[in-house]
């Protein structure tokens, strides 16, 4: 298949265009600069110059290939709510396109979306409120039954390895800043965690195996008590392990205590038995606890 990344050059979805070409599918990536164009020549892919507020240079996209896989996100967290609105109309002109044409597209979501509490499954559909402004899935999925065959990849808190730039860097450098690696109450709440080199063959196998509707979950580890990860950020720092109170948490956190907090147990027993992926890659823990992550 001819197969139209956007975010192509990012953390995951660099990821997926090493493995689209790796399993000997072209791959047109999305690049909103130079150096992304370079980057994906160099990856192998063909590039397509665009954003995500380019709706023309998406549909163009969309059309010139046999299947999306969506990947990019503005990762702008002072604008969260308005760049949500920006990947919802993103999806919705490239799911346009494809209404009807029996191409696939594949869109990600998070894990973290759901209810706390219990294990999250993949037959766990988001929910819709205004306090939750990631529309990626409802976009979608809302668009099967006039046509568009289309299905959801769920990533987790914690999508790690070399380059992440994500929320374990986020801990880090607030541990750095606070002169503390911190958790909330006993840290018992629990992260689920994928190694971001997994998720290009989940990706590709949503896209191969083109099943409508579906929620597929990119985790390989169910989940890790928050106070582990801080340990071995306290480890490495050289810096004490603390537990924060709610209230002492804000003044730590800051506008991250939301995610600290996050008890986001979730499975992907479906996942693995539907599309047979199997993640291989270390652990979360044992990823942190290298060097790499703290400027080694």
């Amino acid at each position: 298949m001819r197969v139209f990344v956007t975010g192509a050059t990012g953390f995951v979805g660099s990821a997926v265009v090493q493995d689209l070409i790796q399993a000997g599918h072209q791959v047109l990536g999305l690049a909103r600069s130079d150096a992304s164009a370079a980057s994906l020549k160099a990856a192998g892919a063909e590039v397509h110059r665009g954003d995500l507020e380019d709706l023309d240079s998406l549909c163009w996209g969309a059309d010139a290939c046999d299947g999306v896989i969506h990947t990019g996100f503005i990762h702008d967290f002072s604008k969260f709510k308005e760049n949500c609105e920006i990947d919802g109309r993103a999806i919705e002109a490239m799911g346009k396109v494809l209404s009807g044409t029996g191409r696939h597209m594949v869109v990600t979501s998070g894990t973290g979306l759901l209810a706390p509490g219990a294990v999250a499954t993949e037959e766990m559909a988001a929910p819709s409120s205004p306090a939750i402004p990631r529309v990626s899935e409802k976009a979608a999925l809302s668009m099967v039954p006039d046509g568009l065959s289309a299905s959801v990849v769920r990533l987790p808190p914690s999508v790690h390895g070399d380059g992440d730039h994500g929320f374990v860097p986020i801990v880090i450098g607030l541990a750095r800043e606070k002169g503390a690696s911190a958790h909330i109450g006993d840290g018992m709440n629990h992260w689920p965690a994928v190694h971001r080199l997994d998720t290009g063959s989940l990706y590709r196998l949503a896209l191969e195996k083109a099943r409508p509707s579906a929620r597929y979950h990119g985790v390989a580890e169910e989940g890790i008590p928050f106070r582990e990860i801080a340990g071995v950020i306290g480890k490495r720092l050289g810096l004490p392990v603390v537990s924060k109170s709610p209230e002492e948490a804000a003044e730590h956190f800051g506008w991250f205590t939301h995610f600290a907090s996050i008890n986001n147990r979730a499975s992907s027993a479906w996942t693995r038995e539907t599309l047979g992926w199997k993640p291989t890659h270390q652990g979360l823990i044992a990823d942190l606890d290298q060097p790499a992550y703290f400027g080694g």
